[in-house]
């Protein structure tokens, strides 16, 4: 099987310099988060500059408030999508290297557990200044989608989170001996460029959906509709996804190639899968319950 899309020749890094014998370089993995994170903060500041968005004209946060919060989200972000990676795809290499956990240098982030992080930071925020939870969620989901689009792109330039083996004719070429050892193809591994699908599905199409809801059918009135469809748009954008996606080495093995974390006579859901179905529920659960208040 021959690649048909060679591999973009672009550095992981922006820019280096060296410093006294140091060399510092700007990635743009971490380009990706600082940007992300600006361009959401942005996004969700207009919508509470917008009073018609909003019940009765009435913004439930002020400019300064999101910008208080944006601390809390990034922290969430890093120290929730450190833990997630540590206990949900490498548990027993960091038991017993527990000094590694701090290590994030080295890589290693979890979406899932990154959520899970922000979700936290945002309950504590809310609870503290006392704001209305649906639509502090609301305000947040509407925030992620930049970030989703940009850190997959980056995904993709890091020749990182690559694909499964394909024959289709955007298959590319990642140049890593990893992404190269493929037992069953001769000659060069094309695989499934599956962080460009996740950057279209997750960031592009529904960060769009998210927007329309906000500024074109005031969803906002609606507490708790943006943010179920965020948790049900990405659990199944990333639940599909995950059968274009090569798994993380530690699932797989000679009795188990497709690297399943839950498995039952040869069928079961990968770790991806497995994080996303939670989502998936939730997101039914507040897109619900939402609908009920509109019809009450």
């Amino acid at each position: 099987m021959n690649a048909l899309l060679p591999f973009p020749n672009i550095s992981p890094e922006v820019f280096s310099i060296s410093v006294f014998g140091f060399e510092l370089a700007l990635r743009w993995y971490a380009l990706a988060y600082i940007a992300g994170i600006l361009i959401g903060w942005r996004m969700v500041v207009m919508t509470v500059k917008t009073s018609r968005l909003w019940i009765k004209n009435q913004p439930v946060m002020t400019p300064t408030q999101i910008e208080d919060l944006l601390t809390w989200v990034i922290l969430g972000v890093i120290f929730g999508g450190r833990l997630g990676y540590v206990l949900f795809y490498q548990p027993s290499y960091y038991l017993q290297n527990p000094s590694e956990i701090l290590y994030v240098w080295q890589g290693g982030m979890a979406f899932h557990g990154g959520l899970l992080g922000v979700i936290t930071a945002g309950l504590i925020f809310t609870t503290r200044y006392k704001i209305p939870k649906l639509s502090a969620a609301d305000i947040m989901a509407l925030g992620v989608p930049p970030g989703l689009l940009l850190g997959r792109l980056a995904n993709f330039i890091n020749a990182e989170l690559w694909g499964r083996p394909t024959d289709l004719p955007w298959g590319v070429a990642f140049p890593t001996q990893a992404a190269q050892f493929c037992p069953d193809v001769i000659g060069v591994c094309a695989r499934h460029p599956s962080q460009l699908y996740e950057a279209l599905l997750e960031g592009l199409i529904l960060g769009g959906l998210l927007l329309w809801l906000a500024w074109r059918r005031d969803a906002y009135k609606t507490p708790g509709l943006i943010a179920g469809t965020f948790f049900l748009g990405y659990g199944i954008a990333r639940f599909a996804v995950e059968f274009a996606r090569q798994p993380d080495a530690q699932f797989v093995s000679a009795g188990n190639p497709l690297g399943l974390a839950l498995e039952m006579g040869g069928y079961g859901l990968t770790m991806g899968q497995l994080l996303s179905v939670p989502m998936i529920a939730l997101g039914l659960y507040l897109i619900r319950q939402a609908r009920r208040m509109i019809t009450a």
